[in-house]
């Protein structure tokens, strides 16, 4: 449930938007390309979210549909534009983010009557991220829906991607307290070291797992880039390396990781296996130029696992 848009990269590597000649365009979005990423895995993935009723609306939803995501709870905004998302691309990490939102983006306009609360109910993974946090009515959506969902089964896999995007809040305080709303009715979470930071009010991995833990989250995944990813959970605390590639292009490895996150929690991995799948999974998209279409499948997240070892 979340952000949904077009995402316009440069095809020109190492090279200013304002001297960029050519673009790609590619179905974006957080919570838009971890549903693709679990349906690249074969898992039954829906969207909630909301677009323009404009001609890169129509591109969203046969996209999705292309995917292998149902895009049933993908309504229409009249009057405001589907959002686009420019990027510049300096490998291997300098990726700047361009957000044209304006004045309002759609998938910010989710509503609370619009949600099917029993699909929320039923899901066996509902992933939810920050960025829905951030203004009405996304905000009260997403709350009634973890509400929903938390009434029904406390246990259910859960999860807030603490996806912070500065540009979308008035501060970091403001974020901070909506993430501590959010938390006790989550199971996981996933965030970078800033992002935790944002949620816990600190940088250190261990420190940071150890907080989110204690709001009652059951496995708490802190990503710390070229330090691999630790996480979190009853048994203890486990560390996993970084997987080498030749970075292309960083933006869309944590979404790759998100469904890849959702697919070894399906199968009932242990926490090693599973982040250490997933890991392998944004290592590869990070290696490509796009980020919904570079998602791989579970084949190739084996093979590259089996190469590294």
């Amino acid at each position: 449930m979340g952000r949904l848009g077009v995402d316009l990269y440069p095809e020109q590597v190492g090279v200013g938007l304002a001297d960029v000649t050519s673009f790609g365009k590619f179905l974006g979005g957080t919570a838009a390309n971890v549903a693709v990423a679990a349906a690249r895995h074969g898992r039954r993935s829906a969207l909630i979210s909301r677009t323009g009723e404009d001609p890169f609306g129509e591109y969203l939803h046969r996209a999705l549909r292309g995917f292998g995501v149902d895009d049933r709870y993908v309504t229409g905004v009249p009057g405001l534009p589907t959002p686009i998302t420019f990027c510049e691309i300096f490998p291997p990490d300098d990726f700047p983010l361009y957000f044209y939102r304006y004045p309002r983006a759609p998938d910010l306009q989710i509503e609370p009557g619009e949600l099917d609360l029993d699909a929320v109910r039923d899901a066996r993974i509902l992933w939810v991220t920050v960025t829905g946090l951030c203004a009405e009515p996304s905000r009260s959506a997403t709350l009634a829906a973890l509400a929903a969902r938390h009434a029904h089964d406390p246990d259910a896999i859960t999860v807030l991607d603490l996806d912070f995007r500065p540009m979308f809040w008035d501060s970091p305080d403001e974020a901070t307290r909506w993430v501590r709303a959010a938390l006790p009715q989550v199971t996981v979470t996933v965030g970078n070291l800033a992002e935790c930071a944002v949620a816990v009010g600190t940088t250190d991995p261990r420190d940071a797992a150890t907080a989110l833990r204690d709001t009652g989250v059951r496995l708490a995944v802190v990503k710390r880039g070229p330090d691999g990813v630790l996480a979190a959970d009853d048994s203890g605390q486990v560390e996993v390396a970084p997987v080498p590639v030749e970075v292309v292009n960083g933006l869309g490895a944590g979404d790759a990781f998100g469904g890849a996150l959702c697919h070894g929690l399906l199968a009932g991995w242990d926490t090693a296996a599973t982040m250490r799948f997933a890991n392998t999974a944004g290592a590869i998209v990070a290696s490509r130029l796009s980020c919904s279409e570079a998602m791989p499948t579970t084949t190739e997240v084996e093979e590259l696992m089996s190469d590294v070892d």
